[in-house]
């Protein structure tokens, strides 16, 4: 704890002052601000409850989804993992199975047969701790004890600074395992819907545009978005093109008979859940752009990652309700494909696959640090 010392003349004594802890508004949410974004967050999950950017008429608009109750957050047993951190391995590990200096570790299976974001007890689950604040920036940080996610050894210490500047919302992520060797990889788990559900026309995200210009490549996966270790290739206008033109809708290949059952499950998920290179991408270059002529807001994503998942929702069911900052007097709910998370990260399961030379990235030990750092810029068409 740091002390202000002030030294009184007229006094025979000095006053020390302790300085105060951050504390949360009356909503119970920590709120920075720019001149061009308003963004709030709770400790639980180090989540990002709202996130306000200016539409084409200069109006506020709420562009990621949350719920108004903060007390839900935990509560909600389908947790969607709401614009949070879910560590310290994200997205899946194949079979719930991984080596370190071959001996095998064994994960909690909570996808089926396989293990997604470290299992039920992963870093979107706890409160994190609020280490400092400004106007215009928070820092969170968390401890997590071995084995407190099942498979997941060692101690690690991690912390994210959220901070926002004009039109940008930056995330700047660290995190160390001081002990031993351990898996490490994270993301910010953010959902968009850039017309804040607003729109007349449709309650689909299938209008949004998405252009990410050095991502022809992607992980083809299986039935359970697990990917298999082939890499592909998108030729333009094919179901996973988003790299060929600026101008593709979410739903551009709607009409195709393979877009219903795109992500897996059975033929059920429709659209997208699957992983898409960044290849050759210069230092600070946009990688990921999504725009809506409805709104007229843009997002532009630039980020240190390897690449990045995009996921449109499918599994959204219509019972959650949306924030009383979004939807209209007939559109309540959040429902199937009218979202998309986009997920800057390593390679999905890069730990069981060597042929793809992440392994060293994703595993970490004492001595070393991983970072990961994303920024996202608003604007308008």
């Amino acid at each position: 704890m740091r002390y202000l010392v002030i030294a009184l003349p007229v006094l025979a004594t000095a006053t020390s002052i302790v300085a105060q802890a951050p504390s949360p508004g009356e909503d119970g949410k920590y709120t920075i601000s720019s001149s061009g974004i308003k963004a709030q967050f709770i400790p639980y999950g180090a989540t990002l409850t709202n996130l306000f950017v200016k539409d084409k008429n200069g109006e506020d608009v709420d562009v990621v989804l949350g719920y108004d109750d903060i007390g839900y957050y935990p509560e909600d047993k389908g947790h969607p993992v709401y614009n949070s951190i879910p560590g310290r391995y994200v997205n899946r590990i194949g079979k719930g199975t991984y080596k370190i200096d071959n001996t095998t570790y064994t994960t909690e299976l909570n996808d089926g047969t396989n293990t997604l974001h470290s299992g039920t007890n992963n870093w979107s689950y706890r409160v994190w701790n609020v280490t400092a604040a400004t106007e215009d920036s928070i820092t969170f940080a968390i401890t997590d004890a071995s084995n407190s996610s099942e498979g997941m050894l060692g101690l690690v210490n991690a912390q994210v600074t959220y901070s926002v500047s004009d039109s940008a919302w930056k995330i700047k992520m660290e995190a160390t395992s001081p002990e031993e060797k351990t898996p490490l990889m994270l993301t910010h788990h953010t959902y968009f819907n850039l017309d804040a559900f607003k729109n007349p026309d449709s309650l689909k995200i299938w209008n949004h545009t998405l252009y990410m210009p050095y991502s022809k490549r992607y992980l083809v996966a299986d039935d359970g978005a697990l990917p298999t270790g082939e890499i592909g290739t998108a030729d333009p206008d094919s179901i996973n093109d988003f790299a060929s033109r600026p101008d593709l809708f979410l739903g551009h290949a709607q009409n195709d008979a393979k877009f219903a059952g795109n992500c897996g499950g059975g033929g059920a998920c429709e659209g997208y859940n699957g992983y898409f290179l960044i290849d050759d991408a210069p230092k600070d270059a946009v990688v990921v752009s999504l725009a809506s002529a409805f709104s007229g807001i843009t997002a532009d994503l630039r980020t240190d990652q390897n690449g990045v998942v995009v996921y449109s929702c499918n599994w959204m069911d219509g019972t959650n309700d949306l924030k009383s900052t979004q939807g209209t007097e007939t559109n309540r709910k959040v429902v199937r494909s009218s979202c998309v998370a986009i997920e800057a990260q390593d390679y999905v399961d890069g730990i069981n696959h060597p042929e793809w030379g992440h392994v060293d990235e994703q595993i970490k030990g004492p001595g070393e640090t991983y970072s990961w750092e994303s920024s996202w810029t608003f604007g308008n068409l």
